[in-house]
C-alpha cells in the first residue's frame, strides 16, 4: 500500500480526521463513538482554552485511492513540559488500519515533527488535557467502554511496541457491582466525618446552585491531581470549557460537594449515568435524534459512570469519600442502578482504588501509555 500524508489544514480534513475512527469501527458491537461536535472543539485552537499554552498539528494517511487509513495528532503541552521539566511532544487521536507502511508513515512524521520542535521524548496516546481521552486499550476488548474512554482493536499496542516504545504507565477500570442497602454503608462514617471536621454537603438542587461552586473547586481539582501523571493545571477558562462539555448531561443527584465551616468547598464528586449505549444509537451526531438517546440514558439506567472526585490535601485520607458517596447513594437506589464504572484512573493510584475493599469488583479494562526516546 501506497501511504501518503496529508496534513490538516481546511475545515473539511478536520471533519474527516474527527470521523475516521468513527467509520473504522462502524461495525464493532465495543466502540462508542464520540459527539463529532466536541471533538470538532477539542481540535479547534478558537474554542479550547488549553492552546493558551499547547499547539498541536494534525495528520490522516490515504492510501492510493486517496482513502483515510489513519490519523494523528501532534501535541506539546508547555505547561506540563515546564512542570516537569522535560521537553515531551504527545501524540494522541491516533487511530489506523493494522499495516505496517501506514503506522510507519503517521509515526514517522509526528516524531519528525517532535525533533524540529526541539523535543526529546514522545509520550502518548495523550490529549492536551488529562480529561481527553488517553491510552491504547490493551485488556477487556470484549467489554463496552464509558463515554470517556477509547476503544481500539488489539494491534495498536503491536504496532507501538515494534515502533520501539515502551511502557510508560497504565489506567485501569473497574465495574463494582451496588449491594441493595448501599445507603447503610456510608450512613455512619459518612456522619462521623462530618461531626469530626464539621463539615457539610452545599445544597445543589439546580445546576445553576451547582455551577456557582465550580470555581471553588478548581483549587481543589489541582491540588487533588496535580502529581498525577499528564496532568497540567485547570485555569478558569479552562473549567469554563469543561462546564459546557458536561454539565448538560449532568444530574445534581449524583453529585457531592463537601463545604467547611466557613462554606468553602474542600471535596467534591461528580458522576452521572453511562451514556455509551447511548452514544453507540447517536453514531456519533447529537442531531437529529441523538439527544434523544442521551436524554433516556440519563433518566433510565443501571451503570453509573464516576467521573471525578477532588479532595483538598488536607482532608485527604480523612475519610471524606464516604461523605460524597453519602450523597449519592439514596440516588443510586431511586434511579435502580446496579453497577457503579469507575472510568479511567492510574494504577497505582491506590487511595481511590482501596474506595471499593469491601464490594464486588471487577478489573475489567486496562488502557497503556507509552513512551519513548527521540
Amino acid at each position: 500500500m501506497k501511504t501518503t500524508i496529508q496534513e490538516v489544514k481546511t475545515q473539511r480534513e478536520l471533519r474527516q480526521f474527527v470521523h475516521f475512527p468513527n467509520a473504522l469501527y462502524k461495525d464493532n458491537p465495543y466502540y462508542v463513538p464520540t459527539l463529532e461536535r466536541g471533538d470538532l472543539a477539542v481540535l479547534d485552537p478558537k474554542k479550547n482554552h488549553a492552546f493558551a499554552f499547547c499547539e498541536g498539528k494534525y495528520w490522516l494517511a490515504l492510501d492510493e485511492q486517496r482513502h483515510i487509513v489513519g490519523r494523528i495528532a501532534g501535541i506539546i503541552n508547555r505547561q506540563y513540559n515546564e512542570k516537569t521539566g522535560t521537553p515531551y511532544a504527545r501524540f494522541g487521536f491516533m487511530d489506523f488500519v493494522d499495516d505496517d507502511e501506514v503506522v510507519d508513515a503517521l509515526f514517522d512524521t509526528v516524531e519528525t515533527w517532535a525533533r524540529e520542535k526541539g523535543m526529546k521524548v514522545m509520550n502518548g496516546p495523550l490529549g492536551f488535557l488529562e480529561f481527553d481521552a488517553s491510552g491504547v486499550l490493551v485488556a477487556g476488548f470484549d467489554e463496552l467502554p464509558t463515554a470517556y474512554g477509547k476503544y481500539n482493536h488489539p494491534y495498536y499496542e503491536t504496532q507501538l511496541l515494534r515502533r520501539g516504545y515502551a511502557k510508560d504507565t497504565d489506567w485501569v477500570e473497574y465495574s463494582i457491582k451496588m449491594p441493595d442497602n448501599i445507603e447503610e454503608w456510608f450512613r455512619r462514617p459518612a456522619g462521623l466525618v462530618a461531626q469530626r471536621y464539621h463539615l457539610h454537603q452545599a445544597t445543589i438542587d439546580t445546576k445553576k446552585q451547582m455551577v456557582d461552586y465550580f470555581p471553588q473547586c478548581i483549587p481543589v481539582l489541582n491540588e487533588t491531581y496535580h502529581n498525577l501523571h499528564g496532568f497540567s493545571e485547570l485555569t478558569k477558562e479552562q473549567v469554563d470549557d469543561l462546564i459546557a462539555q458536561f454539565v448538560p448531561n449532568l444530574n445534581t443527584d449524583f453529585v457531592s460537594i463537601i463545604l467547611n465551616e466557613k462554606d468553602e468547598v474542600v471535596a467534591f464528586g461528580i458522576s452521572m449515568p453511562s451514556l455509551s449505549r447511548a452514544m453507540q444509537k447517536c453514531h456519533g451526531k447529537l442531531f437529529p435524534f441523538g439527544w434523544m438517546h442521551i436524554l433516556h440514558a440519563i433518566r433510565h439506567n443501571d451503570t453509573l459512570d464516576l467521573l471525578l472526585i477532588g479532595i483538598k490535601e488536607e482532608y485527604q485520607g480523612k475519610g471524606l469519600n464516604a461523605m460524597i458517596f453519602d450523597k449519592v447513594a439514596p440516588s443510586i437506589r431511586k434511579y435502580g442502578i446496579k453497577y457503579l464504572e469507575t472510568t479511567r484512573e492510574l494504577e497505582e493510584n491506590n487511595s481511590v482504588q482501596n474506595m471499593w475493599n469491601r464490594f464486588e469488583t471487577r478489573l475489567h479494562k486496562r488502557a497503556r501509555c507509552y513512551i519513548k526516546e527521540l
